[in-house]
């Protein structure tokens, strides 16, 4: 499917400069991308952006610069209904699973293995509920594994001041 929108993610502000890298999450691997796979993270409206950002402490959330994003994406997956999730063949309990919690006793999280079969497919993203603490079933975030400045996999932040940084020494 192709999915076209704005899209949002709340940034730690020391990389704020790469909003678009997908480096961080390559680095250590995350729900949705096994280690060494760029991932760029986005939910699907601002409060979803800041409960990920903030996994459940919102209480007491880190400053961060909330961005926004227009996104024109063919080859996407629709995983957030029971319909879509079988026709892919994808359980919802291996969505959900505690990923870290397998990671950490050695094991490759089945959201890894999840990511790896739609990548080898020709997948792009994937649309998926947000298991960040706090989450309703409204919550939905979109995952991209492939994405550039222009088609079929576009996404822009949206800074038409300019303000974004342009490295760490930035901030003033």
């Amino acid at each position: 499917m192709r999915f076209q929108g704005t899209c949002y993610r709340a940034h730690d502000p020391r990389w704020a400069f790469k909003p678009i890298s997908g480096d961080g999450a390559a680095i250590r691997g995350a729900r949705f991308n096994p280690k060494g796979t760029p991932a760029l993270y986005l939910a699907l409206d601002p409060v979803t952006a800041i409960k990920e950002a903030s996994q459940g402490f919102a209480h007491k959330i880190e400053p961060c610069v909330l961005c926004s994003y227009d996104v024109d994406c063919d080859h996407i997956v629709d995983l957030r209904t029971a319909e879509h999730r079988a026709e892919q063949h994808v359980p919802f309990e291996d969505m959900a699973c505690a990923w870290f919690t397998v990671l950490a006793d050695g094991k490759e999280p089945p959201t890894w293995q999840i990511a790896r079969r739609l990548l080898s497919d020709g997948c792009a993203g994937i649309l998926v509920p947000s298991f960040a603490p706090g989450a309703t079933e409204a919550d939905h975030n979109l995952v991209l594994w492939t994405w550039s400045e222009g088609p079929p996999h576009q996404v822009a932040v949206f800074d038409p001041s300019g303000k974004l940084p342009k490295d760490q020494l930035s901030w003033k």
